[in-house]
């Protein structure tokens, strides 16, 4: 695939994500999908795994995804973003409603294969998403 097909791939893979629509993960996202920073642990490997994440997202923090850059490298995309959202479920942990918006930056690399994505790695602001939900004060706030 062409750089620009990557790079729309990534694309329709957050818009699918906004849409709610977990089933596009079956076209866009490899069976054996690898990810290197799984958001919650305990949950299945590969593909089934991503759905199940993106499903406690959708449900506990429904927002967007602002793309703010995209390189393209051979068979890796990586991608700039910013999530936008609001607590409005239980998380994982368990960390209950809070209804805070949430705002996280996050730096995702995407690897191609035949067409889908294959493999993920992430440099996400947990910390300050932590923040956001009252989990984490730092001294002096």
């Amino acid at each position: 695939m062409e750089p620009e097909d990557n790079k729309a791939l990534v694309r329709r893979f957050y818009a699918a994500i906004d849409a709610g629509n977990i089933d596009a993960m079956d076209e866009l996202v490899a069976e054996d999908y690898l990810d290197h920073h799984p958001p919650f642990p305990g949950l299945p490997a590969g593909r089934e795994g991503l759905k199940q994440a993106f499903l406690i997202f959708l449900q506990a923090t429904p927002g967007k995804h602002a793309i703010e850059d995209q390189i393209c490298e051979g068979d890796k995309v990586v991608t700039r973003l910013t999530a936008h959202g609001r607590h409005e479920g239980e998380l994982p942990g368990p960390l209950p409603a809070t209804g805070a918006e949430l705002r996280e930056t996050a730096v995702a690399i995407h690897r191609i294969e035949a067409g889908k994505i294959a493999e993920h790695w992430s440099d996400r602001d947990d910390l300050g998403l932590m923040q956001q939900l009252g989990v984490i004060h730092l001294p002096g706030t």
